[in-house]
């Protein structure tokens, strides 16, 4: 350093660090988490660590800083720091060092105390002393209004926190931060679940001072496939996606949007300087012992549903690239599960065309969903019999009870003419699944490949039975019952024949 610089630094060293400061936090996020987590007392948080994943979160933070992200889905495993960089640090920087302190904030999460912590934490940064000789000028509190849950400076800004699904009425905020939604010990819950995607749909919108230009950033691990960030991600909702599974995935079935994995190799882990090969390893073992392996792939690999899959792995639907031969077709059938309903969060109508091979081979030649009314779903069942047509048996669920009977009536006279056959379910979709799960498992379960069903049907397979949707398994389990009953009763039948009978 030279000239007038270091003369500066000569006659007012502090005041020149404090020039640093104040230009190295406004030119960073990162930078200014790294000088100001210094400050914060030890009992907060860890020692701050650097990483690619942190900076990761500043960059896209930044980014919503400047306007060029509107909505933000951060998914990273827990303990990664996400809630500090961005319930802490993200607007004490965007009042001070951005110098806008105008801004409001709204966080809110599955439980106060978290949000609550974070507005503390947030407000006794901006309090310490290195915060205000750096930017003490830039703006002051309004004594009036200085509580936990939220607070008010002198230049209009506010930073509110509280839980979902309890009232923030009367409060608008120009930043919306939606903060783990979901209770990891109650994530099994699908009224619970539901609960919280009402609340970020129909709930967040209405608290904001510009529906075009607030900004929405949601920050969570994967819990279950239908929590908020499924949804978001379902619904195509326009979310910039950070998402930063603990072990390096080449195929991980969600890549970040704007943000490119550094990592190469599979199973390198994201943040090796925090948490080391034995630590991950006792994660897995800890996440293992309450919720499986369904919570260490969401929790610490953000895609809910195991790597291999659940009952059924992907790797146990084998391919074929052209139908089979009728000639080595022992039978066929087309299962159904039927869900006679338009709301667009229920069940699907799906029905799913099986053939059982002379080797023992099953392969699943067809699959089919939609989500209907009463008298679409007839339409659509036509359509998919008379493209099967007359000699591939239908095996349709009844419902016990009357309402069972008229809708077997229904059914059965719009199909004149086709074999059509009814029963009703016995035990659980699980059980009704374990026998073509087993097929699967031993190298006998294939589908016909290049078809526009395969993704959506293999994705539910692989979900199955945690997945949002079982309508494409039930349907497939039911297929396959009927073709083992139909394959053993040609046994019998050969067999009471004789060995010299002459059959036709």
């Amino acid at each position: 350093m030279r000239g007038p610089e270091a003369l500066a630094l000569k006659t007012d060293p502090t005041g020149c660090l404090v020039s640093i400061d104040r230009e190295l936090s406004r030119r960073s996020l990162l930078e200014f988490v790294r000088a100001g987590w210094q400050v914060l007392p030890k009992h907060y948080s860890h020692p701050f660590i650097s990483g690619w994943v942190v900076e990761a979160i500043c960059e896209h933070l930044e980014a919503v800083s400047r306007g060029e992200i509107k909505r933000l889905l951060i998914n990273v495993p827990p303990g990664f720091s996400k809630s500090m960089v961005v319930n802490v640090f993200w607007p004490a920087w965007e009042w001070g060092p951005c110098g806008r302190p105008s801004l409001s904030y709204i966080s809110v999460s599955h439980s106060s105390e978290n949000t609550m912590r974070d507005n503390v934490y947030g407000r006794d940064l901006m309090d310490s002393e290195w915060y205000r000789d750096r930017w003490g000028h830039v703006f002051g509190w309004k004594s009036d209004q200085n509580a936990k849950g939220y607070y008010e400076n002198d230049r209009g800004g506010s930073r509110f926190a509280g839980a979902m699904r309890k009232g923030i009425t009367g409060k608008r905020a120009d930043r919306v931060i939606l903060d783990d939604p979901h209770d990891v010990m109650k994530a099994e819950s699908l009224d619970g679940l539901r609960e919280a995607q009402r609340y970020f749909a129909e709930t967040l919108p209405t608290r904001v001072n510009d529906q075009e230009g607030t900004p929405f950033v949601i920050i969570m691990q994967r819990v279950h496939e239908r929590d908020v960030s499924g949804f978001v991600l379902a619904k195509d909702l326009g979310y910039e996606h950070l998402c930063v599974p603990m072990e390096y995935e080449p195929d991980h079935p969600r890549k970040s949007t704007r943000f490119e994995d550094p990592r190469t190799e599979a199973g390198e882990l994201a943040w090796p300087e925090r948490f080391s090969r034995k630590s991950v390893e006792g994660l897995k073992k800890t996440f293992r012992a309450f919720g499986g392996t369904y919570a260490e792939a969401g929790q610490l690999q953000q895609r809910p549903t195991p790597r291999g899959g659940g009952m059924f792995h992907r790797s146990d639907f084998k391919v074929l690239q052209r139908a089979p031969d009728p000639k080595d077709v022992l039978a066929e059938c087309r299962g159904w599960d039927f869900a006679a309903t338009e709301d667009e969060d229920a069940a699907y109508t799906a029905s799913v065309r099986m053939a059982m091979l002379r080797d023992g081979s099953i392969v699943i030649v067809h699959a089919s969903r939609a989500q209907l009314e009463p008298r679409e779903m007839y339409e659509f069942v036509r359509s998919q019999v008379e493209l099967d047509g007359p000699g591939i048996p239908q095996s349709m669920p009844q419902d016990p009870g009357s309402a069972g009977k008229d809708q077997k009536r229904h059914v059965a006279a719009e199909l004149h003419g086709f074999q059509v056959k009814f029963s009703t379910e016995s035990g659980s979709k699980e059980s009704r699944a374990v026998l073509l799960a087993n097929q699967g498992e031993a190298g006998n379960l294939y589908v016909l490949g290049g078809q526009d069903w395969n993704d959506a049907f293999v994705t539910e397979a692989t979900s199955f039975p945690r997945g949002e949707f079982k309508d494409q398994v039930d349907a497939a389990s039911r297929a396959y019952a009927f073709l083992v009953k139909k394959a053993r009763r040609g046994k019998r039948q050969k067999v009471a024949a004789g060995p010299h009978a002459v059959t036709g």
